[in-house]
């Protein structure tokens, strides 16, 4: 049987300690879930709650619930991996270097043209928000700030000078896969942060409108994070297999 909080949503409470039981495999693919009654018992909850968070769940691609054939658990190519909550129950119960990989191969599409955009609206406030981004980066450079935090604020701030909605709903997104991921390896942290030379050439692309050097700026910038992640996964891959020849 198990309590919850009071002082929390009990429906989030619930969709959480269920959707993160599937994604870290407590209920394989094709499994049937426990009926709402018996959830409603284990919970001690109503069956009004037990619905709410079946649809959550139902909602990032976790479970399908159809009449007559029950609560099943989806495979992960059909999870959401852009809800935020999947992607940290991911990244937390079974960190993952090859989706990390994966990670940057989308960000090395959609950041480049971002910058771009940001460069051809030039928006003054929005050039601004980036420049006190890059003041962040600086100071966190010099032990001054928190490098991880800086460079997050630097990346979204400029997802929204692209002026562009969908772009723009990538911020939680990022900055979620940002901060579960290099929590597990400081090596991460260096490979996703990078200089602060490198991060005030795309400002100054941006803000003197050179939309072809902001673009190319930002593929070096996440070029070089993806050459870092992509040596790490190759490393340990490596000391992997030693250590299965060994045994």
């Amino acid at each position: 049987m198990t309590t919850f909080d009071g002082n929390r949503n009990l429906t989030h409470q619930v969709t959480y300690e269920l959707g993160r039981a599937i994604v870290q495999g407590k209920y394989k693919v094709g499994d049937h879930f426990p009926t709402e009654a018996q959830m409603c018992q284990h919970y001690r909850i109503s069956r009004s709650v037990v619905r709410e968070a079946v649809k959550m769940l139902t909602a990032k691609g976790l479970i399908s619930s159809r009449p007559r054939q029950g609560i099943r658990v989806l495979p992960p190519s059909a999870w959401n991996v852009f809800d935020v909550d999947v992607l940290q129950w991911t990244l937390t119960g079974r960190p993952s270097l090859e989706l990390l990989r994966e990670f940057n191969e989308l960000r090395s599409t959609v950041e480049p043209e971002a910058a771009a955009l940001a460069a051809r609206h030039q928006s003054p406030e929005a050039i601004e928000a980036i420049g006190r981004a890059l003041e962040r980066v600086r100071l966190a450079g010099q032990g001054e700030d928190d490098p991880l935090e800086a460079n997050i604020e630097f990346h979204t701030s400029i997802l929204l000078a692209s002026n562009n909605r969908f772009f723009i709903q990538l911020r939680n997104f990022i900055q979620t896969a940002l901060r579960v991921s290099t929590a597990c390896s400081s090596q991460l942290l260096d490979a996703v942060v990078g200089r602060y030379g490198d991060h005030k050439s795309i400002f100054d692309a941006i803000s003197e409108g050179d939309a072809r050097a902001a673009q190319s700026g930002m593929s070096a910038l996440l070029g070089e994070s993806c050459r870092q992640v992509a040596g790490i996964v190759e490393l340990r891959a490596a000391n992997s297999a030693g250590l299965a020849a060994i045994s």
